[in-house]
């Protein structure tokens, strides 16, 4: 009784003494309504009476399980939410059984305190949506919005509240697993899908119950692991991290995004766990973060294994003081935290403001208001992979794919005579990728299938295997391929072969797939590659024997009509790389805003420039690079006028014509060059980019403002703003275009 009469005190708290301030609304998006700055006094009146077991659990996150039978959670976790330990779940989902563990917290525990449920919604939740390299291929950002959006109805309607997402880690790295999770390379791309995901799961009020809490992570610089080896060292100097690392995480943030997950690597030799520069310094005092931080899974635990804490307890201590509000299973803030406050090690306030973070995000969830708002198996099956969802799905799986070469192979004619071949052409399984979320394999078209809608006259050998050096089945593909008009291709790596703990030394395609292709392709027929692979491949062999080739990535639950759509022309492709292609491993790292140096390599043949005995310095397939089944020509870039100062701006344009037969969408994208700085600046930074689609024949004058924030970089003080002196300006379909004009900023 005394649980339920508190529980309906801190109701009535809630619904009569909430007060409003003025909504703040982000300057990209003035007219998204949000309720993030209300005031919550259910939390002050809550921590008044909690005791400091109740406290510590609210800091507390295990995980659920699944077995043959459903969700499943251990008998421990079930008594540690009973006694008010626990205040966290995640991988617990479907709306019965979320509301079978928040009957427990709210019913049987003293104050009534309801559970938040995270789980890591990637790229979808039962609608599953390319992996996130290849969303951040369609350069669409209102698209991108919208597939976060879809996610977050979904996995609200299954009793979700938070999502592990973004990602926001830039990588340049593709050795490295992760970078599949990610936007590529550039912090201007990534961050604005950054804003845009966050925008798309947290809606404008987070109190609809159709949206989640998104987390950002991994914060940070976890995209540059040394060797490409998952967990590993990371070093870079404070002013690398800031100009070409921090961007994502801070839009995420300044678009709302409620909690951040600390990185699995050290930053400047302190585990990011317990990094308090990046935790409190940056996020908190300089970026006005207010939500919750959270580590990643078992991050505490393993500041042992970094060598930076003795043992749980003295790791655990080092992570709330440095402003890790919640652990993630390691168990430490359970069993130590208690401790470490009444002995003075973790302050009182320091502990009381963690569990004021969490608790005001929960409040903000609406979940204080109603528990169980998340908890409806109506709204479950009405929100879950409806024909909305699965269009918008079908549409990124489009935009995201990236035409790489076409020498007249695409589009193919529809009921032609084709072979495809490939171990991937047939696998429904491997498109919906790594952290596929609750996304299905039932009912998926594979590749094999969507080619299947277009022509009867199908001829399908797998040829290989993805790895190994079984070679019975080439003679079976080259028949086919003899007998056929157009081959397709489907090759490339497993799903499991990208994502966590699934770091390549190599990034070519295995050998035996490489020799199916070189078989196949001596028959002379017209041969297309359809890729699907979770990093850059190198692919400087394959290019020179494929006339078309395709960039799929791992498409997701609409994946196989996607592709199809594309090869017969029902659409066109309209990806461009967000992560560059090398020629070779050896390349690596490369990435389109390298610096000059002070040998740049200008004059072919010279020996003492910056430059590779053998292999030329450009990449395969630069950042920005896509084609499609049309050309565009571009004017020259006019600007303005040739100078502006710290209060002005000017505007730079360019006509973009579509030279071609038939309508094609391109990416318009700007680039700047600051000649002169008190510290070294890349040859080219991209600073805008737009989508255009233009019918046959049409023109569009594309526009772009530049201001001093645009041109704004860390100083030599490591202040950031903009310098005096001259800049070039670019505006092309790829990072390496050339022609430009000259303005001059006066400070």
């Amino acid at each position: 009784m005394r649980n339920i009469l508190l529980f309906l005190l801190t109701l009535l708290l809630l619904t009569e003494c909430c007060g409003n301030k003025p909504d703040v609304c982000p300057p990209d998006d003035p007219a998204r309504a949000v309720n993030y700055n209300k005031t919550y006094p259910i939390v002050d009146s809550l921590l008044r009476v909690m005791t400091l077991d109740e406290m510590i659990g609210q800091l507390v996150l295990y995980t659920s399980d699944w077995d043959v039978t459903g969700p499943s959670i251990r008998d421990g976790y079930v008594d540690d939410i009973r006694a008010g330990k626990c205040g966290n779940i995640f991988n617990a989902y479907t709306a019965d059984y979320t509301r079978k563990l928040q009957e427990i917290a709210v019913n049987e525990t003293r104050l009534g305190i309801p559970l938040l449920f995270g789980y890591d919604v990637i790229h979808g939740f039962r609608t599953i949506f390319p992996i996130n390299l290849g969303i951040s291929a369609s350069w669409d950002m209102p698209l991108i919005k919208e597939s976060a959006r879809v996610a977050a109805r979904e996995a609200a309607a299954a009793g979700l509240h938070w999502t592990y997402s973004p990602m926001c880690d830039i990588c340049v790295e593709p050795r490295w697993g992760r970078i599949s999770e990610g936007a590529g390379e550039d912090a201007f791309l990534g961050s604005a899908v950054a804003r845009a995901m966050v925008y798309g799961y947290q809606g404008e009020d987070l109190e609809d119950p159709l949206t989640i809490a998104a987390c950002v992570k991994h914060f940070a610089a976890y995209g540059a692991p040394h060797a490409g080896r998952d967990y590993n060292t990371v070093d870079m100097s404070e002013r690398w991290l800031r100009e070409f690392y921090l961007p994502p995480y801070k839009a995420a943030v300044d678009a709302g995004a409620q909690t951040v997950m600390a990185s699995f690597n050290e930053y400047d030799g302190i585990p990011a766990t317990a990094n308090s520069h990046l935790l409190t310094e940056i996020l908190r005092h300089e970026w006005g973060f207010d939500g919750f931080v959270v580590s990643d899974y078992t991050g505490i635990m393993e500041m042992i294994n970094h060598g930076t804490s003795r043992d749980l307890e003295d790791a655990s201590i080092q992570a709330l003081n440095a402003g890790n509000d919640m652990d993630m299973q390691s168990g430490g803030f359970s069993d130590f935290l208690k401790k470490a406050v009444e002995e003075g090690k973790v302050s009182r306030k320091t502990l009381e403001e963690a569990v004021r973070r969490v608790l005001t995000v929960k409040a903000r969830l609406g979940l204080f208001q109603d528990p169980f708002r998340y908890c409806s198996a109506e709204r479950e099956a009405a929100e879950t992979k409806t024909g909305a969802n699965l269009l918008t799905a079908r549409t990124l799986a489009e935009e995201s794919c990236v035409l790489l070469k076409n020498d007249n192979a695409l589009p193919l004619a529809k009921g032609a005579r084709i072979a495809v071949i490939g171990p991937l052409a047939d696998s429904a399984d491997d498109l919906l990728a790594s952290w596929r979320g609750a996304g299905q394999v039932e009912g998926v078209k594979s590749i094999l299938d969507g080619i299947r809608d277009y022509s009867d006259r199908i001829i399908y050998v797998r040829g290989c295997e993805l790895d190994g050096d079984v070679k019975t089945g080439f003679g079976a593909a080259v028949t086919a391929a003899r007998s056929a008009e157009a081959v397709i291709m489907v090759l490339g790596e497993s799903c499991d072969w990208s994502g966590e703990a699934a770091s390549r030394t190599s990034i070519r395609l295995p050998e035996i797939q490489t020799e199916l292709l070189k078989a196949v392709a001596a028959t002379g027929k017209p041969v297309t590659i359809v890729l699907m692979n979770g990093r850059p491949l190198d692919l400087s062999e394959e290019s020179g024997m494929a006339d078309a080739i395709l960039e799929a990535w791992f498409p997701g639950t609409m994946g196989g009509e996607a592709v199809a759509r594309l090869l017969f022309g029902d659409a066109s492709p309209s990806g461009r790389l967000s992560v560059t292609f090398p020629r070779t491993l050896g390349q690596v790292p490369i990435y389109y805003y390298a610096k000059n140096t002070g040998r740049p390599y200008v004059h072919p043949g010279v020996k003492y420039e910056s430059r590779y005995l053998d292999c030329e310095n450009e990449p395969l397939y630069p950042f920005g690079y896509g084609l499609t089944y049309t050309t565009f020509s571009y004017g020259k870039p006019e600007l303005s006028a040739d100078n502006f100062g710290p209060k002005g701006s000017i505007t730079a344009k360019a006509t973009v014509t579509n030279t071609g037969s038939r309508e094609g969408t391109e990416v318009v994208q700007l680039y700047l060059r600051d000649m002169v700085g008190s510290v070294t600046r890349p040859v080219k930074q991209l600073k805008g980019f737009e989508r255009v689609t233009l019918a046959p024949g049409e023109s569009r004058t594309v526009e772009f403002e530049i201001t001093p924030e645009l041109i704004s970089f860390w100083r030599k003080d490591l202040t950031f703003g903009p310098e005096a002196g001259e800049f070039r300006l670019f505006i092309g379909p790829a990072s390496d275009c050339q022609e430009y004009a000259t303005f001059t900023y006066n400070e």
